[in-house]
């Protein structure tokens, strides 16, 4: 199994806010929970909130991997759950400004330490710069987090205009985020679903919802994820479900002609008499 393929999945919103962070955290805890080796990896590069959410002060940080003074292994720390964690550097301008080349050199880094895990999580930057692209691109599933407010449909549609149009992307999953109740999900996918089915040729899929509960701010606020602070929360529960789905997913077979996550394991598993 020395080659066997990574799922990546990349998180991203359009707009902030919508509790992006949360479901990347409390996903990755889940996805552990059923044996999965998770990565997270947090690809806010100037604005890093994963380790804050988390209370953990890593000693480097994506930053340094670039800077060339260490590699990823050694920026890596230990998150709950058995998660480990990428962190990215906070308050650092050139990290936002980073080029075509620089997030290339990122995406390749992860090549080096693909033995070691089974799940990739990238949790974007808010927004549609560069990197949120670059990142996106990379991975082979888009989860775009989408709460019951019209600026946040808005900007999720606008994500997945540019990233369709301009780059490609042609399947993104929904997550509703926030929900008072399982419709109130449901109605967050059709209103985008509504739009996108007429302007685009996308295909949409509903991962499913996570309510609003006051447990994920009290873990906030003790810098814990709501899966390890209170397990047994509406929260919690809707992370797991969410979780098993995700899990069913399948893998990737094929490259897709640009430059993506781990990318040499599909061209190696699509060769002939190559083992995976």
């Amino acid at each position: 199994m020395g080659n066997h393929p990574v799922q990546v999945i990349a998180i991203t919103g359009g707009k902030g806010g919508v509790g992006k962070t949360n479901v990347s955290v409390n996903l990755a805890l889940a996805l552990a929970e059923l044996g999965r080796r998770v990565v997270l990896m947090d690809a806010d590069l100037g604005l890093a909130n994963v380790d804050v959410q988390l209370g953990l002060r890593p000693k480097a940080t994506l930053a340094d991997v670039l800077a060339g003074n260490c590699d990823l292994r050694e920026v890596m720390i230990n998150g709950p759950g058995g998660i480990r964690i990428v962190p990215a550097a906070s308050g650092a301008a050139e990290m936002v400004n980073l080029g075509p080349r620089e997030h290339a050199g990122l995406i390749q880094a992860f090549s080096d330490i693909g033995d070691d895990m089974d799940v990739l999580l990238v949790d974007t930057a808010a927004g549609i710069g560069d990197s949120v692209v670059s990142f996106v691109r990379a991975a082979q599933e888009v989860i775009v987090v989408v709460c019951d407010e019209p600026t946040s449909i808005t900007d999720a549609y606008a994500l997945i205009k540019l990233l369709n149009r301009d780059h490609g992307v042609s399947r993104f999953r929904i997550l509703a985020s926030m929900v008072h109740s399982p419709q109130e999900g449901h109605n967050v996918f059709n209103k985008l679903l509504q739009v996108t089915d007429r302007f685009l040729e996308v295909a949409l899929q509903y991962v499913g919802a996570v309510p609003y509960d006051e447990t994920v701010r009290k873990a906030a606020q003790k810098q814990r994820a709501t899966y390890e602070a209170f397990p047994h929360s509406k929260a919690s529960l809707a992370f797991r479900a969410i979780a098993r789905n995700v899990d069913g997913w399948p893998l990737p077979s094929s490259p897709r002609g640009h430059l993506e996550f781990f990318v040499e394991r599909l061209v190696q598993r699509t060769g002939t008499g190559t083992p995976s």
